[in-house]
């Protein structure tokens, strides 16, 4: 049978994973960067189970078969190619950090290798820090089965009454608010860090919470539940706000989809939990090594700078360097772009909300937000700006996943200060980045737009690449007026001339873009296309790909995750080149060149904004891609993404056979990410 002409997602997901994973395994990385993505990866996957695991055992994630295509079990695939990860994951750590941990002086120990001493101090610190805030919950006739939270990791106990015939269950659950790693050696003593981890000193003494009574064997066991529900939204926000409080809660008490269990535990719990929990045995997990990785995220974190990334301190754009009076002056003058995180957030995106805020001549502030984060800085400027006078509105999305809680949260804060709080759109997630401020100058008022591939977010703008336009054009800031009656209101205008808006007009756009490099590839003129972005899924941006590919447009793709579009398939995608970069900061940022007959990358269309190439993002969400109208601009953004195209050091390259060949690991200070870094340090500007 012929192979399937696009790639699953899920596995295409598992492949990306697996290139966050070689991260781990990168000896010319810092080694407690290396931990780190060894706990960043442990994440990915908590997160593709919740999100995905579901679906797959449906039949929900399978894709409708072709003619042609060889039949796949794709949750055979998947679970297999989970559990080869899992044991990479599990040699990688043995075999490689902890061993090259030790040899840097950070020792993790089991609690039968601590000196006597060593114990005592463990002991102590249990009895101070541990012991008043745990609460064994058994599980008997008088005590019914502990609810199991998402994420929670449990320590399972099997206890036996000195006159009881059948052993008895009691689950300990181990809080977040406690280190993962406890320190049996003083500070400051010789022979390095010498660290046990938390869940071995509970397991030591649990005597103390059952006294009287035999412990005969433990284990740890963690569940992870299905996070692949939406609220079912019909009215006006009062209806979504209850919609989005009623989907958390329906999350916190969903359907378990997986417990993961430590390797060579006692088939007895497992028993247990399935009984009381309803299980069957494909619903559990045994997991070699660690079984809480989120931990090692504890010890990348320690202050050891010699193991770490050296610091990078994002620089202010020059333009925005003076008064604000002057960087109105300066977006005023020419629009500006700002590439984060090598250039500030604070800088730029906040500095500009700043001056809004404080600014006599603004009138009106409209923000579009998705994921707001802790303490963010904006909201607190954003209450500012209303107690000013200033007209603020803000469309706050509810239902962005993980983040329902913290938005709601801001949302009312923000509702109390009298800012004008609007959910979005019923049916429709609004993931648009994009901030309006309104100026009374001579001659009328003058907006000032921006428009950011990321989110309005202070801690990811550190550790994410994302670009930003800053602009004052008439025609680009007109359009994003009607974009936020849109989004406010109930506008129904269609004819967007210049932005692309999804759902509105933003697929039919794209697809009219690559059809017109088609043409101009068969009537013999240059055409090219070149893009990054996050993901590539939807399947009709997929097939007008290959259609261009077969007619001879050179296609230049910079996906981070994941790609169904299999590339470099003579009569279908030859012509098609699919790279991925991973490196020290999170790939984020979305550009779409068009080159339109022309050779020259400053005369191409070229597009900047939210979205990805999927079909969430270009049907069942408001995005926005702003057209980068300046030929300076556009050479900037062209620029860094030759880089990314030529980079040695993290860039994969995806094969017809939907594997990645990995790079070179050449020079550690070649990479793209690396070369942008001293680009943006040898420019003069201040540091934020």
């Amino acid at each position: 049978m012929a192979e399937a002409r696009t790639f699953h997602r899920d596995l295409s997901q598992l492949a990306f994973n697996a290139r966050v994973l070689a991260q781990a395994a990168d000896d010319q990385a810092p080694l407690l960067e290396r931990v780190r993505f060894l706990s960043i990866f442990s994440s990915n996957m908590d997160e593709f189970f919740m999100k995905r695991l579901d679906r797959l055992r449906l039949g929900r994630g399978a894709p409708t078969p072709k003619p042609g295509d060889a039949p796949v079990d794709l949750l055979a695939a998947v679970m297999a190619e989970t559990q080869r990860l899992f044991a990479e994951r599990a040699r990688l750590w043995s075999e490689d950090l902890r061993p090259a941990l030790g040899r840097q002086g950070i020792t993790l120990l089991e609690w039968d290798e601590l000196a006597a001493e060593e114990r005592e101090r463990a002991e102590a610190f249990f009895r101070a820090e541990v012991f008043p805030v745990l609460t064994p919950l058994a599980v008997d006739p008088a005590h019914p089965f502990p609810f199991l939270s998402n994420l929670s990791l449990s320590l399972g106990v099997r206890l036996r009454h000195p006159r009881g015939a059948e052993p008895l269950f009691a689950r300990i659950k181990v809080p977040d608010m406690l280190p993962r790693w406890v320190r049996v050696r003083p500070d400051g003593e010789g022979g390095g860090l010498r660290l046990c981890r938390l869940t071995d000193v509970v397991a030591a003494h649990l005597g103390s919470f059952f006294p009287e009574m035999a412990v005969e064997a433990t284990t740890l066991f963690r569940v992870l539940r299905n996070a692949d529900i939406e609220p079912a939204v019909e009215g006006d926000d009062d209806d979504l706000l209850e919609a989005v409080e009623e989907g958390l809660r329906l999350r916190r008490m969903a359907a378990i989809v997986l417990v993961q269990m430590r390797h060579g535990g006692d088939p007895w719990f497992q028993g247990v939990l399935a009984a009381e929990l309803g299980l069957k045995p494909q619903d559990f997990q045994t997991c070699a090594g660690e079984l809480n990785w989120a931990a090692l995220g504890e010890l990348a974190s320690l202050p050891i700078p010699q193991l770490r990334y050296r610091p990078w301190t994002p620089l202010t754009p020059p333009a925005f360097a003076g008064s604000d009076e002057e960087m109105f002056h300066a977006i005023r003058a020419q629009d500006q772009l700002v590439h984060l995180p090598f250039e500030s957030f604070q800088g730029s995106v906040e500095r500009l909300i700043q001056a809004a805020a404080r600014d006599p001549r603004t009138l009106a502030v409209k923000i579009a937000l998705y994921r707001l984060g802790d303490d963010s800085p904006l909201i607190p400027l954003l209450i500012e700006a209303a107690e000013n006078g200033k007209q603020v509105v803000c469309v706050v999305e509810l239902k962005a996943r993980f983040d329902e809680a913290r938005n709601i949260y801001w949302s009312e804060q923000l509702e109390k200060a009298g800012v004008h709080v609007v959910y979005g759109l019923v049916g429709l997630k609004t993931h648009a980045k994009v901030t309006l401020v309104v100026r009374r100058e001579e001659g009328g008022y003058r907006f000032y737009g921006h428009v950011s591939t990321g989110n309005y977010n202070p801690a990811t703008a550190r550790l994410y690449t994302d670009f930003g336009l800053f602009t004052s054009d008439p025609e680009l800031t007109g359009e994003m007026i009607e974009i936020f009656n849109y989004l406010t209101g109930l506008s129904l205008k269609r004819d967007y001339r210049l932005f692309l808006l999804a759902p509105v007009n933003m697929r039919p756009r794209i697809l009219e873009l690559i059809d017109a490099e088609t043409a101009h590839a068969r009537a013999g003129r240059p055409a090219r296309i070149a893009a990054k972005m996050n993901a590539l899924e939807d399947p009709q941006v997929i097939d007008r790909l290959y259609e261009a590919s077969e007619a001879g447009v050179r296609i230049d793709l910079l996906v981070r995750g994941f790609c169904c579009l299999r590339p470099g398939v003579p009569g279908l995608s030859a012509n098609i080149r699919v790279r991925s970069i991973l490196g020290r900061f999170l790939e984020h940022s979305r550009a779409y060149f068009f080159f339109g007959g022309q050779e020259d990358p400053q005369e191409a269309s070229v597009y900047i904004g939210s979205a990805d190439m999927m079909q969430r993002n270009l049907g069942s969400r408001v995005e926005t891609l702003a057209p980068v109208r300046s030929r300076a601009l556009r050479s900037q953004i062209w620029e860094a993404l030759g880089l990314y195209f030529s980079d040695t050091r993290h860039g994969w390259d995806l094969g017809p056979d939907g594997s990645y060949a990995p790079p070179s690991l050449a020079d550690p200070e070649s990479g793209a990410q690396e070369r942008l870094m001293a680009s943006y340090r040898e420019r003069p500007r201040g540091a934020a």
